[in-house]
């Protein structure tokens, strides 16, 4: 009788992460949510069977909007060229948002200031897999483990016109990365030949694969009643790394204690 695989167990001990409030009225951090809008309104809520999709939705913290904001971009190069609007009044405007590197750049200030341990960075970005239409995030990495700054997220209009952001929308996605590491990488390029267990192992997912798409098309009783495959999910039953997780939820940051 199969034994059943162990919740997951990290290989790595976790990194801290420490936030410093630098502004009183520093928008809400909190940890990314799975969910999406878009993912929502597919088919039978289709898209979030795709589990890297909905882990990688989770895997950092957003800084999100206190109030809620329009910006429009007449598209020329100049700072003047964005205008942004909010009945939150001008005051809190210039705290958040303001018009810094032309070019249709809208700027982002965090009102946080973060420190991590030597090797680590953070990657500020758009949150993943949202999809906003006239304006795209730009992404950085941050030297956190030094810096005794803080740093500015930007988005970047893709055309004229106006967008806007929701009250608690997130406008910024921090995620931990190793970056102390990544330049001693070596990638290895092999022939799938190589490694004979792998190589079993993925001719036999393909053949699985192959004959489950194959009975789909032919509407066949069992293949439709399963719908799908869920070879990730199960990462191969009992026999998969205790590593493998299907959720994520991120601690909400704590106030320092002793």
């Amino acid at each position: 009788m199969p034994t059943s695989r162990p919740k997951h167990a990290s290989v790595l001990p976790p990194p801290g992460l420490d936030c410093y409030r630098v502004e009183p009225h520093a928008p809400p951090l909190m940890p990314g949510g799975s969910k999406r809008d878009w993912m929502d309104q597919t088919t039978q809520r289709f898209a979030y069977r795709c589990t890297p999709m909905t882990v990688a939705n989770a895997s950092g913290w957003e800084l999100r909007c206190p109030f809620a904001f329009d910006a429009e971009w007449d598209g020329g190069a100049g700072v003047e060229a964005i205008t942004v609007f909010s009945r939150a009044g001008r005051e809190a405007i210039e705290r958040l948002i303001v018009s810094h590197f032309g070019h249709g750049v809208l700027t982002f200030h965090p009102g946080w200031l973060f420190r991590t341990p030597p090797g680590w960075a953070l990657v500020a970005r758009g949150p993943p897999n949202v999809i906003k239409d006239g304006i795209t995030a730009l992404e950085g990495l941050v030297e956190t483990d030094w810096l005794p700054f803080t740093f500015t997220m930007n988005w970047r209009f893709t055309r004229p016109g106006r967008i806007r952001f929701a009250e608690d929308e997130a406008f910024c996605f921090l995620a931990l990365v190793p970056h102390g590491v990544l330049d001693a990488v070596q990638p290895v390029a092999h022939e799938l030949a190589d490694d004979s267990g792998l190589a079993a192992d993925y001719r036999r997912w393909q053949d699985s694969r192959s004959d489950f798409n194959s009975r789909l098309r032919q509407n066949d009783a069992d293949a439709v009643r399963e719908g799908w495959q869920r070879d990730y999910v199960r990462a191969d039953g009992a026999t998969g790394p205790t590593t493998h997780i299907t959720k994520r939820k991120l601690q909400v940051p704590s106030p320092r204690t002793g």
